[in-house]
């Protein structure tokens, strides 16, 4: 999977160049799971700190025109039943003329833990294959494998991170979100139409299908007064059959100058 991702066309360097470089990410990147202890209602809170050579990057989960999303996998974990990430507001970077989306230096990625069973230990144990880009794209793969600490007090960094996570609908002034779905060359043309004060700047909206069998192409922003228009083209993940769009799983996010928006579901329109 990696080869195709790399081929996403991301400027590379020459195979034994690339090939050295991919085999001492460690030198480029470093992982390790922060602790925040409990929540009222017995849900663990943790983090994952990603710590970047200075200058290099890494992508959002959706990553833009050329990126490599982020993949995870929890493979040896112990307790662990329900688990949500919050991703904080991520930056818009241009790369040899491609729109891509994601975090430089460093990415606090929160992770909120309901356990199996109550008063037992949790263990966060599995890997996260990732990009990581500079002048060149170099595919990395960072394992974890930590106790989370139920006594662990509030820790700064999981809290900055939280709070930088978009604003919801609500928060950001969203009036209606509406979605006109069409049938399109290699899928189906997605319109969605958000009618919300201006996230400032020139804003750019990211649309994801929230369905592993569908894909996104770019999305194309533009703003007609309080409305912001938002298109992109959704596509099989597989060849076959285009399976249906379900409108109130598709999540839209506005990127701003002063802050982002995130939006679950549009009605019909």
């Amino acid at each position: 999977m990696v080869a195709l991702l790399l081929g996403a066309g991301l400027p590379l360097q020459p195979a034994t160049a690339q090939s050295a470089l991919a085999s001492n990410t460690s030198d480029l990147v470093q992982i390790e799971v922060l602790d925040g202890g409990l929540t009222a209602d017995g849900r663990y809170t943790g983090a994952l700190r990603l710590t970047l050579r200075e200058g290099w990057k890494t992508y959002w989960r959706s990553p833009g025109e050329a990126g490599i999303p982020p993949r995870f996998t929890w493979r040896g974990s112990r307790n662990v039943g329900e688990m949500s990430m919050t991703w904080p507001a991520p930056q818009v970077f241009s790369t040899s003329g491609y729109q891509t989306i994601g975090y430089h230096d460093q990415l606090v990625l929160p992770i909120e833990i309901t356990p199996e069973r109550a008063g037992r230990p949790v263990r966060l144990k599995g890997r996260m294959e990732l990009g990581i880009c500079k002048d060149v794209c170099v595919p990395s793969e960072l394992s974890f494998d930590h106790q989370l600490d139920a006594k662990a007090g509030r820790n700064t960094a999981i809290v900055a991170a939280l709070a930088s996570r978009p604003y919801s609908a609500s928060e950001a002034g969203v009036v209606a979100t509406t979605c006109q779905l069409k049938p399109s060359k290699y899928g189906i043309k997605v319109e969605a139409r958000i009618t919300m004060p201006s996230a400032g700047g020139t804003e750019i909206a990211v649309i994801e299908p929230g369905s592993a069998h569908l894909y996104s192409g770019g999305t194309q922003t533009r703003r007609s007064g309080n409305t912001l228009i938002a298109t992109a083209e959704l596509m099989a993940a597989k060849t076959g059959t285009l399976p249906a769009v379900d409108r109130s799983r598709l999540r839209i996010t506005v990127l701003g100058s002063k802050h982002a928006v995130d939006i679950t579901g549009c009605t019909a329109g």
